[in-house]
């Protein structure tokens, strides 16, 4: 199973928020900086979001996202305002290895599967659940559609992995939603990336156990209650 060390971009610097709330921030300093500790404990991939995308489709933490991409030279994927083929092109043009789209996917799956198609195994479906409903433009809305019947919909398409966040967890060291991410990993043969709530190394090991292709860590990592050595020998 994969571990993706989270960083989250906000106003050019590495923060985290709780569930999502803009009001409820830490921040943990320079994004590169902190990009290269984490692939010099042994990271071999890392998750990236860029908070202000995510609210209002802006592009402002692109200066990061270059400068972590040459400066670490480990896959890194990026979520947070991916609405348009423009923004797809210009951050696999800097080196990004995929693009999570979240918000457009589930307003348009029409122009998602359009894309998917274009640019194959390229895209990840970044699906952010409320109670197993999803949610969208930065976990602002919730929908009526159920995150399971979503992910359904988009298995056919040759798209990279299904990123499953279960927005109650995120950031709050509370524990993973197991029956959720096992729901998900079942119901379909998309990879699947369980994010939110990942709190201790036995977190890792449930999700390695329920057959998770991956898992997002953030809090958990910069508050300490895991370290990433510990989260690398759990996944194995």
């Amino acid at each position: 199973m994969e571990i993706w060390p989270a960083i989250d971009l906000r106003g050019g610097k590495c923060v985290r928020l709780r569930q999502g709330d803009y009001q409820q921030e830490t921040i943990y300093g320079e994004p590169v900086e902190m990009a290269q500790k984490w692939v010099s404990e042994g990271a071999t991939c890392l998750h990236l979001v860029d908070l202000d995308g995510a609210r209002d489709g802006s592009n402002a933490n692109l200066a990061a996202v270059k400068s972590i991409v040459e400066a670490t030279k480990v896959p890194c994927q990026l979520g947070g305002g991916i609405r348009d083929e423009h923004s797809i092109e210009r951050m696999l043009a800097i080196g990004v290895y995929r693009l999570i789209v979240g918000t457009k996917a589930i307003k348009d799956p029409a122009w998602f599967r359009e894309m998917c198609r274009k640019y194959p195994h390229q895209l990840a479906a970044g699906i952010d659940a409320r109670n197993g409903l999803v949610a969208t433009d930065g976990w602002l809305e919730t929908s009526g559609v159920s995150a399971i019947d979503l992910a359904r919909d988009f298995q056919a398409e040759p798209i990279a992995a299904v990123i499953y966040t279960d927005i109650a967890r995120d950031g709050m060291l509370q524990g993973v939603n197991l029956p959720a991410m096992t729901d998900m990993k079942r119901a379909i043969t998309t990879p699947v990336i369980a994010s939110g709530g990942v709190t201790t190394v036995d977190d890792i090991r449930q999700l390695a156990a329920a057959g998770l292709d991956g898992t997002i860590v953030g809090r958990a990592l910069y508050e300490g209650t895991v370290t990433l050595q510990g989260c690398l020998e759990a996944a194995r």
